[in-house]
């Protein structure tokens, strides 16, 4: 996944370490509530600003046309900020009509390193925010700034206070909670299903629970088992297994000694609505159309975003990368003579790139989701239907999920390199602006101009294998553009083939995008030759298919696949889908999935929170790697009928929705405590409430041993794998939002929807 420079300063605000301390809190600032005129001369501001001061309030008028936040400040020198001090910065500010304000406790020196934030959007409303900070270094010429640069038109920006306050004492941190003991999937369970709950008890004796309806009767009685310590947790836990149990209703709770858990429902047709919601995700992450809040809901909606009208610079006619910046991400000069209009497609993560990788595992996954309803449905899953999801394509004779789908796929094929041009019908990589864009912020006011990357070999199997699968799908719909996809797959295979080492290189996300770095590109090569068979039945595909490592090797993991490594895609679909395969091959390839399905139910035996995922150490977007390994044996059950796998799936899934060591379901909207600070430049009210809040049915990444942002680093150092998670925008690392996550969660909805 993705973060955004502009970001740093948030991430740099670390709140409310525990620290006892005996200082008496201080005023920092002369004149906090600006009563004395004589003080306003110690501000200084740009140019661009023209400074007034009235009676309680210092006012600045700040002149249109201003590109970055950082183009029109207004700013108090003279402060000294200390390593290890707590401070509060508390505003009261307005707009007039509206504009952005960031404001920055700061180095006041190069390179002016922000300690504490306050983002928001203003209004002629006044608004008073305080945020609390522990500094991480001593400063001793330090500043207030308000970053009030970045507006289309001029607009009035008053501040009626400022207060910086040294010697603060801890506080509970914005967001803290006290969670029950016993972690139970906080949505429901399945009447015929396994349902088990894990107690966090240092005692290891057995301990009797009860299982207590909305009424608080007591509907159930039972001991627990003890396993012991939990390494994957950190955590001495006991079993609560009522899985025999089968009335179906809401409000149920378990309760041992003075400890309640979190109700649930035991319910057949929990699954149906976040089948729902976690497709209506894409749409509201589509670039290039209008977001319409009929379709979206209230406080979704937005104009198109990099459409080509101003401030955004593309997508309707982007450019290359200069040379320049060629030579330091490819280690040579390279760019193109040409243009190409990309418009269209999903927003990756939490940034507003675009990224051909991941976008076609997302939509061959949600392509995916159509293609097992339509194989193990017979027919009655609302996955076939149209007018099922909320989208403005809905009623159009289409089955929603593959209108869903061909927004991506439409602009995975325009990425494609021309005729005449070198790499001719390549993919490129990615497209994304030339910086970070400010964040928060929508797309439609990003400025960045924006460039796509060198083709590779990577992006173009991606297009070649959800495109070929496309093909199939659509061929009841719409020949013209099911010949349209199947051309474009072909013609990237071949060119894929005559340059088959054209890799992306790591580039440590320094030009405004994640890199998507792959020099392995041999799994790729098997899932498009995979898709190109299934979609053609031509012995040509299955040729090339066989001719692969991964034909016969092995391509499941513990730490399941992902977008890097789709050799386990390629063998589930030549598994699952109905085709011309010779029955030799097609019993090899469906016992390989069935074998690792047994593994991952051996994994899920050896967890105390009854999750299929056993990797040691907690990869980036644990919980979508979970997820896949869940398709895996979902897929067993497919084919076998086989109900220990069905029942594995539905026991896994109680860690996504709270049953782990945190008590957190990690899907937004879904729990009694869920996910909703995940990060993400639009999504983003828990930065600034002018944003709208993450939407419900878009699942977090979760628990990352890597710890790859400053904030995960400095409050999750030392973490058990499953723990190491934070509910925070500025955890890119562990809480960020993803489409190639989404669209796993979709076909897992969809499943256990399908399989009551």
């Amino acid at each position: 996944m993705t973060h955004s420079k502009a970001m740093i300063g948030l991430f740099a605000l670390l709140a409310a370490h525990a620290m006892p301390t005996d200082t008496a809190a201080t005023e920092m600032m002369p004149d906090p509530a600006f009563a004395q005129s004589a003080m306003v001369g110690e501000w200084w501001a740009t140019e661009n600003i023209e400074l007034e001061y009235q009676a309680g309030a210092l006012c600045a008028e700040v002149a249109a046309g201003t590109a970055q936040p950082w183009d029109a400040i207004l700013g108090f020198n003279g402060l000294m900020l200390t390593k290890g001090e707590r401070y509060r910065l508390s505003i009261t500010v307005s707009g007039d009509p509206s504009g952005p304000m960031r404001a920055l406790a700061q180095q006041g020196v190069e390179p002016w390193t922000p300690e504490g934030e306050i983002v928001r959007r203003l209004s002629p409303a006044k608004q008073t925010v305080s945020e609390d900070f522990t500094a991480k270094d001593t400063h001793s010429q330090a500043q207030l700034v308000f970053q009030i640069g970045g507006a289309d038109e001029s607009w009035r920006f008053c501040l009626h206070s400022a207060s910086l306050q040294s010697g603060q004492k801890p506080t509970a941190e914005t967001g803290s909670r006290s969670i029950s003991a016993i972690r139970v999937n906080q949505v429901a369970y399945f009447p015929d299903g396994p349902k088990h709950a894990t107690l966090v008890r240092k005692d290891p004796s057995r301990v009797r629970w009860a299982l207590q309806s909305a009424a608080g009767e007591t509907v159930l009685k039972g001991s627990s088992k003890a396993p012991g310590y939990d390494a994957s947790s950190g955590l001495v836990v006991h079993d609560i297994d009522f899985s025999g149990f089968r009335t179906s209703g809401d409000g149920y709770r378990l309760v041992v000694d003075n400890d309640t858990s979190p109700s649930f429902s035991i319910s057949s047709d929990a699954y149906v609505s976040l089948r729902a919601d976690a497709l209506s995700y894409f749409y509201k992450v589509r670039s290039g159309i209008e977001i319409e809040e009929k379709y979206a809901g209230k406080g979704y909606g937005r104009p198109a975003g990099h459409l080509g009208k101003s401030p955004n610079q593309g997508d309707t006619s982007v450019g290359c990368v200069d040379t320049r910046t060629a030579r330091k991400v490819y280690g040579k000069a390279w760019s193109c003579g040409y243009r190409l209009n990309v418009a269209g497609g999903w927003y990756d993560a939490g940034d507003f790139g675009k990224y051909v990788v991941n976008g076609g595992i997302a939509a061959a996954q949600l392509l995916g989701v159509y293609e097992r309803a339509l194989t193990h449905t017979r027919g009655k899953s609302p996955a076939l239907a149209d007018a099922f999801a909320r989208l403005p394509e809905a009623g159009n004779g289409i089955p929603d999920i593959l209108d869903e789908a061909r927004w991506e796929l439409d602009f995975l094929m325009s990425m494609q390199v021309p005729e005449g041009e070198p790499h001719a019908g390549m993919a490129h990589h990615k497209v994304h602006g030339n910086n970070w864009a400010v964040s928060p912020g929508f797309p439609h006011r990003d400025r960045e101009l924006r460039v796509m990357h060198r083709p590779s070999t990577a992006a173009t199997l991606n297009l070649a294998a959800a495109a070929a699968q496309g093909a199939r799908l659509f061929a009841a719909f719409d020949k013209a553009y099911t010949d349209q996809l199947m051309s474009a797959a072909v013609r990237a295979y071949r060119a894929a083939e005559a340059d088959p080492a054209l890799y992306a290189p790591y580039t440590d996300g320094s030009f405004g995008g994640g890199d998507y770095q792959d020099d392995d590109v041999s799994d790729e090569f098997y899932w498009a030759a995979a898709e190109l068979y299934l979609s053609t039945g031509d012995e040509i595909w299955l040729d090339r298919a066989r001719a692969s490592p991964h034909w016969d090797g092995p391509v499941f993991s513990p730490g399941g696949f992902e977008w890097r490594s789709v050799a386990a895609l390629g063998r589930l679909q030549l598994a699952s889908v109905p085709s011309s395969l010779p029955m030799r091959d097609l019993k090899a390839v469906q016992s390989s999935v069935r074998d690792a399905a047994e593994a991952y139910l051996r994994d899920q035996k050896k967890e105390a929170f009854g999750l299929m995922y056993h990797p040691g150490e907690y990869g980036w977007g644990s919980n979508h790697s979970l997820l896949q390994n869940m398709i895996v044996v979902a897929t067993a059950y497919d084919l076998t009928g086989d109900k220990r796998y069905l029942q594995a799936v539905r026991e896994s899934m109680d860690y996504i929705l709270g049953r782990n060591a945190l008590g957190i379901s990690y899907i937004t909207g879904y729990g009694t405590t869920y996910a909703q600070r995940q990060h993400s430049n639009m999504f983003a009210a828990s930065i600034d409430p002018f944003y709208p809040a993450v939407p419900k049915g878009a699942i977090a990444g979760g628990p990352n041993s890597g710890l790859a942002d400053d904030y995960a680093i400095s409050k999750l150092k030392g973490c058990a794998p499953q723990t190491c998670y934070v509910d925070d925008a500025r955890s890119y690392s562990t809480n960020e939002i993803a489409i190639n996550w989404n669209a796993p969660l979709v076909w897992m909805a969809s499943f256990l929807a399908d399989t009551p």
